[in-house]
């Protein structure tokens, strides 16, 4: 039943500042990502600015260093220069930070709600595995309760009820566990008594975009989805047009989730115009960041 965790994140590779700079010459500049070796230290910026003296100088050069150690506060100038283009490590940002909270959480389960697509499962195998939780999907769970009849199956054979029930039987039998992480199905929300069970835990909106997600089904077919499967017209137009009904009837359920992670928000803290260019790694710090600001605000500042 268990879905296996995610594979383990990649760390980017040291790079020597001091060859580049030798290679600048004379004059110049460069703009780098350097991560220390000494454990548990960010990694940081480091913009270098390499000018020549006089001739008198000995062609000694002058470095002014430029350093930031915050994701929240990466410098946006340098992104918008187009400079620099080494993304930041992510995967040292994101272990620095479950391990600053993973203490506040005491065991609570995190429950990922958004509209399909959103990316919950993928999400969710990188929450897991940083946070050292187990990882569900309570689609795939029903399927297994069903004996492998797909989502899209139940859907046809018994109706969307008969798989709400199911939906609500996995939800209930998950809360009563702890340290895992779980993929909920878009409509979870739409029923009160699965939040019932959701609030033992804490709550998570994935909040895309509805064009990126039509793009994204699209792309991959509705054949899947049987909420859009009926519907007529090219695939990326009435993808688009039956998520904005079914976001219309769910933003207020969506909304009651102890934390919102907008992949708009993060595209623009991180300088991407789409929001197709952020990896599941970005989005999970993001999560993280959401949760902490719940766990402050539901304990008061615990010291981070």
């Amino acid at each position: 039943m268990e879905a296996k965790i995610a594979n383990g994140l990649l760390v980017s590779p040291r790079i020597d500042s001091e060859k580049i700079a030798r290679r600048i010459g004379t004059g110049g500049s460069v703009q780098f990502s350097r991560r220390f070796r000494e454990q548990d230290r960010l990694q940081v910026l480091v913009s270098a600015q390499l000018q020549p003296k006089t001739r008198n100088s000995n062609r000694h050069k002058t470095v002014s260093l430029e350093v930031s150690c915050s994701y929240k506060n990466f410098p946006a100038s340098l992104l918008e220069s187009g400079g620099f283009q080494a993304p930041l490590d992510e995967a040292r940002i994101l272990k620095n930070k479950s391990q600053e909270i993973g203490p506040y959480l005491s065991g609570r389960c995190i429950y990922l709600v958004g509209m399909m697509g959103s990316g919950k499962t993928t999400v969710g195998k990188v929450l897991s595995q940083v946070l050292g939780y187990s990882f569900f999907d309570s689609d795939t769970l029903v399927e297994q309760d069903a004996e492998g009849t797909s989502v899209a199956e139940i859907f046809k054979l018994y109706g969307e009820g008969f798989f709400r029930d199911k939906e609500t039987e996995v939800l209930r039998k998950l809360s009563l566990m702890h340290r895992l992480v779980v993929s909920t199905g878009g409509g979870a929300v739409v029923r009160p008594i699965n939040w019932k069970y959701m609030q033992k835990g804490i709550s998570v909106w994935l909040d895309v975009p509805l064009e990126d997600l039509a793009r994204r089904i699209a792309a991959v077919g509705t054949g899947s989805r049987p909420l859009l499967h009926h519907d007529s017209g090219d695939a990326y137009t009435k993808t688009l047009t039956r998520l904005s009904t079914l976001m219309e009837e769910r933003s207020d359920a969506y909304a009651n989730a102890n934390a919102r992670v907008s992949l708009e928000d993060i595209a623009a803290k991180l300088g991407h115009r789409d929001v197709s260019n952020l990896t599941p790694t970005a989005i999970a710090i993001e999560a993280l960041e959401q949760i902490e600001g719940f766990l402050k605000e539901e304990n008061g500042d615990f010291g981070l």
